[in-house]
């Protein structure tokens, strides 16, 4: 083939590792001819002849680095920047001058995701929940055992239980990717990316040791969950040194002084290379974190406080001795490494736009007088509960956290409550800041004991309502134990706070008064126009029935002969009667007289909600219809319409069935219509419907259809 006329300098095509300079503009001075101009009356560079020039770079031997695939760093090679070649746009994918390597494995899909605001800072989408089956559970749980090998088998099954609902949410996020994510107690523990399993903070909380952590100041916090990254001048360096973690490897992120993670997140590079930038750049592409919309999808609980460990709390007693002996502005430092250094006037991290972070002086005075006040008055807490053994004082602590959730989290129409669920979002929420609770320090050793303790102290009954599954069925609110309880100061003001919010949510609900209406119609004007009555009057049945009698009497149309019939004159004959009819009656019944009256009339109705003013609509009111429907593999749904119409909040009526029945509840549109939604709930649940409707709402039955629909009781095969 015949040499296509490129002359480069041998300098230009050198190894990557030292590549030429980049053009300072599209054929200005310097082409694709080389540091020449183009010879005069031949045409610029083309895209075509650039093309041949990349090939001809291609073709040609690096020495020092082996042939591998050329990507434009940034964008693919149809993307130009300017009208002039530039050479070291290219760059290789195995790690070229340049080049940024990314992660590995199925981590680096996730890390290319979290660029920009990350994966949960928006709102997403809910494609679909269902409860996820026994063999898909323990699939599950053997791809949780492959990720995180450091659970114990106690751990994984405590982790995904046997019997407990789990459900498998898909959504996609504001970016359009496809996420799932895997509840349990209307908490998400997991959610997966491209097949990898990351935890969530919730499932952190509870196995804080699951990930290797690193710490950052608590302002960072907020900037993270506002979708930016997190860079490596803001992490704090320990003296005991950072885990050693490898490009890709899932980590946690904490707060300096508590180890409850507040985030998830994605190393970028290895500890060796993090010391080895001067920590500096991008550490850790963050997932997911506290406060962001995954975090909102639970129960918004707050993160638990859990002491650092023993170097920590030591490396941060001496640094303060050496400030306070030293008496000059405290730096924060931990190592006098100059790799392991970190300046506080560093600390910046990346989001859409890049902030810096300071600590001055005064926060961190502050900081400290507030921190010897708690100092202080836990010292004389710990010199009283000194005194008790260990096991003891996590008995007392059992105690307080039990009475403490039954007095001000449970509520009545949370029973039947799954023990499991009572422990983890009601007990450990009252657990006081800087304790624990842990079932196996203390003398019960298992729940399941400490609830059997308090059942023979009859102040709640625990059944086993599933096999295997125990749930509290009855409380005795008016136990002296209960009564006597006092909530600690710590919690007096939030808890009160809760309650209140609690109670908002969970207003009795008031049945609306329902009244039937009736419009006079074009063809009953001649029978109401003697009242003062037109076209469109509203009328009550009473209202109706004494323009009736009025009218009988004022014409004299009672039957002499027997006063149970009234006499038909012309005006009810053309206003009640057919035309097959008017021949043949000349009387008719009072009863019978009303009925067709009210029948004739327009109907109307009149709704008023409790505390609101009445509204009248066109029409029956539609009663609440409940269906039962059949789904694939012979399994049932129930389906609730009509809801709205009585002031009851599909949203609300299908999160009380999900607790009281323990099965998976959706909300759906209705077919046909626009702003109308229907609930649907796993099984013929109608019993339960019929209870709630009847009892807790004091909705009368006429409506309601379909409860002749609940399965017999009592019925043997």
């Amino acid at each position: 083939m015949r040499n296509v006329g490129v002359s480069l300098p041998v300098s230009r095509l050198s190894s990557p590792r030292t590549p030429p300079p980049r053009p300072r503009g599209p054929l200005a001075g310097q082409s694709v001819w080389g540091d020449e101009k183009a010879p005069s009356g031949r045409k610029p560079a083309t895209p075509a002849r650039r093309l041949t020039a990349i090939a001809f770079l291609r073709a040609e031997p690096q020495p020092a680095q082996a042939p591998g695939r050329w990507e434009r760093a940034g964008r693919s090679e149809r993307g130009w920047r300017g009208g002039g070649f530039q050479p070291d746009a290219f760059v290789p994918r195995d790690g070229g001058h340049g080049g940024r390597r990314g992660l590995r494995g199925k981590e680096e899909a996730a890390a290319e995701g979290a660029r920009g605001p990350a994966m949960f800072s928006r709102a997403f989408r809910v494609r679909s929940n269902t409860a996820i089956k026994g063999s898909d559970r323990r699939k599950l749980r053997s791809d949780v055992a492959a990720a995180f090998p450091n659970l114990s088998a106690e751990q994984l099954t405590e982790f995904i239980p046997n019997k407990e609902e789990l459900n498998v949410i898909k959504i996609y996020s504001h970016k359009g990717e496809a996420v799932t994510v895997y509840m349990n107690n209307r908490n998400p523990i997991l959610f997966e990316i491209e097949k990898a399993l990351y935890p969530t903070v919730y499932t952190l909380w509870v196995y804080p040791d699951l990930l290797p952590a690193f710490s950052t100041w608590p302002p960072v916090l907020q900037k993270l969950a506002g979708g930016a990254d997190l860079m490596l001048p803001g992490v704090v360096v320990p003296s005991s040194g950072f885990p050693q973690v490898e490009r890709g490897t899932v980590c946690a992120v904490t707060l300096l002084g508590n180890r409850a993670p507040v985030a998830v997140a994605v190393a970028t590079m290895s500890t060796a290379e993090m010391l080895a930038a001067g920590m500096k750049g991008k550490g850790f592409a963050v997932l997911h974190t506290y406060m962001d919309h995954l975090w909102e999808y639970g129960d918004k609980s707050y993160p638990p406080t859990l002491a650092p460990l023993v170097t920590d709390s030591a490396e941060k007693e001496s640094a303060e001795d050496e400030e306070e002996m030293e008496g000059k502005e405290p730096v924060i430092s931990f190592s006098t490494d100059p790799l392991q250094h970190v300046d506080i006037g560093d600390l910046s991290l990346k989001g859409r736009d890049s902030c810096t972070i300071l600590l001055g002086k005064e926060e961190l005075d502050e900081k400290r007088a507030a921190e010897t006040a708690e100092d202080a008055n836990t010292e004389v807490q710990q010199e009283a509960e000194d005194s008790r053994t260990p096991q003891e004082q996590m008995d007392a602590l059992f105690n307080q956290c039990f009475f403490h959730a039954l007095k001000c989290k449970v509520k009545k129409s949370d029973l039947p409550l799954l023990t499991s669920t009572f422990l983890r979002s009601h007990m450990f929420s009252c657990c006081p800041a800087g304790q624990q609770l842990d079932i196996k320090k203390s003398s019960y050793k298992k729940f399941s004991k400490f609830l059997q303790c308090m059942q023979h102290q009859k102040i709640l009954q625990v059944k086993e309502l599933n096999k295997g599954v125990e749930s509290i069925v009855e409380v005795d609110w008016k136990h002296p134990d209960i009564k006597a309880f006092a909530v600690p100061e710590g919690f007096s003001s939030a808890s009160a706070a809760q309650d209140s919010k609690s109670e908002d949510r969970e207003k009795v609900y008031h049945a609306p008064e329902i009244i039937p209406l009736y419009g006079v119609s074009t063809k009953m004007i001649p029978l109401f126009q003697e009242s003062g009555h037109r076209k469109g009057s509203i009328l009550s049945s009473s209202e109706v029935r004494n323009i009736i009698i009025n009218y009988v009497k004022t014409n004299e149309l009672v039957d002499e002969t027997n006063k149970n019939f009234v006499k038909v004159n012309a005006i009810l004959c053309d206003c009640l009667l057919d035309k097959s009819e008017q021949d043949e009656i000349s009387k008719l019944k009072w009863d019978d007289l009303l009925s067709r009256c009210l029948e004739r009339l327009q109907p109307l109705h009149q709704v008023t909600f409790f505390g609101q003013e009445p509204i009248v609509r066109k029409g029956n009111i539609e009663a609440i219809d409940i269906t039962i429907a059949q789904r694939s593999s012979n399994k049932k749904v129930t389906i609730i319409k009509n809801l709205e119409l009585y002031g009851l909040d599909p949203q609300c009526v299908a999160n009380i069935l999900q607790q009281k029945v323990q099965a998976s509840a959706t909300i759906t549109p209705v077919p046909g219509t626009k702003d109308r939604v229907q609930v649907q709930i796993q099984g013929n649940q109608i019993h339960h419907l019929a209870k709630m409707l009847l009892e807790e709402y004091q909705l009368p039955r006429k409506y309601i259809q379909g409860l002749e629909k609940a399965p017999k009781l009592g019925r043997r095969k």
